[in-house]
């Protein structure tokens, strides 16, 4: 796949990117490479962890790096749905109502905080990120193509915070945790941000007409029967067991055969193999997995549980392609 997508950008690749988020943030490798491979195939990503992790710097700089219309909002108790779709407002001089934009209209949004606002506006996030467009008035108007939602969640039982719905957590593609940096990954932040924020240290490299292109040469990778029905078996693995009171969803196992076509492409190959749909299925499935009481009283963690699923849940042997 890498000598044929390069003859339609002018810029750079998505690997470009991924080097170019690495200059602001330090030491998370392979999550920067699952949220590029999320962008890739047209997801939404939610992040989870405490305060100043790097969360928004890495949204930041996904943004600054593709060149993309950013916009950001700070989820709090008083934030309204109007603030993310926009309204109507009346023109004397005109004598007609006139649409005003919200911060949904952007390519990439960072939702800050998601989980700190209320049911309702969360709800009108919610509807935006699956439809892609917002009506007002009896008019739609479409958001930016592309559109990418990175929200960031803190931990539940911060300060102002709830637990998001499971219906609004199915919409992520992946979830994933930044985690606290080792002292030699401290020492590096310290010195990307002596001089001012650590994202003013991407360049653009990509475009969001090239996103587009990469994002349609995704939906192309090849995928063979016995990676669908690997795909299938790992969901029904998670259906069904004392542990586990809520399994992989339908839309879960969409997600995952999407994000396993980006981490092909990403990889530079044409078609799928059983170690894309293994490398992704953790932050595809831990945000979808609900644990049930005895898993709960057992203090068993989802991460285990996707362990053992992996384990026990043999992968196919395909003949790998030329």
């Amino acid at each position: 796949m890498t000598n044929n997508t390069s003859e339609f950008r002018s810029f750079g690749t998505p690997a470009a990117v991924v080097s170019q988020v690495q200059e602001a943030v330090v030491g998370k490798a392979d999550i920067i490479e699952q949220i590029m491979m999320a962008i890739l195939a047209k997801g939404h990503i939610l992040i989870e962890d405490i305060p100043g992790t790097g969360k928004t710097t890495m949204a930041l700089a996904f943004s600054r790096a593709m060149g993309l219309k950013a916009n950001r909002v700070q989820f709090t108790p008083d934030v309204l749905p109007a603030d993310l779709t926009g309204f109507t407002i009346y023109q004397k001089e005109t004598r007609k109502f006139v649409y005003q934009p919200g911060s949904v209209m952007c390519n990439l949004l960072l939702a800050d905080e998601i989980n700190r606002t209320s049911p309702k506006t969360q709800s009108a996030l919610l509807e935006v990120m699956e439809e892609r467009n917002v009506t007002i008035d009896g008019v739609t108007h479409s958001v930016g193509n592309p559109f990418i939602v990175i929200a960031t969640e803190n931990p539940t039982g911060s300060a102002g915070t709830q637990l998001l719905p499971e219906s609004q957590l199915d919409r992520f593609m992946i979830c994933v945790k930044m985690g606290y940096p080792t002292i030699k990954e401290e020492v590096e932040i310290l010195k990307h941000n002596q001089f001012g924020r650590a994202d003013n240290l991407v360049q653009r490299v990509f475009s969001a007409e090239e996103l587009l292109a990469a994002q349609d040469e995704v939906s192309s990778i090849y995928v063979h029967d016995v990676i669908y029905t690997y795909i299938a078996r790992l969901a029904k693995a998670t259906r069904g067991q004392e542990m586990i009171a809520m399994g992989l969803s339908p839309r879960g196992t969409i997600a995952l055969t999407a994000m396993s076509k980006a981490s092909a492409y990403l990889n530079g190959r044409e078609y799928v193999i059983p170690e894309d749909v293994t490398s992704v299925f953790p932050a595809v499935a831990a945000h979808r997995l609900q644990l049930s009481t005895k898993a709960k009283v057992g203090h068993i963690q989802v991460d285990d549980l996707i362990h053992r699923i992996l384990e026990d849940t043999a992968a196919p042997t395909i003949n790998k392609r030329a």
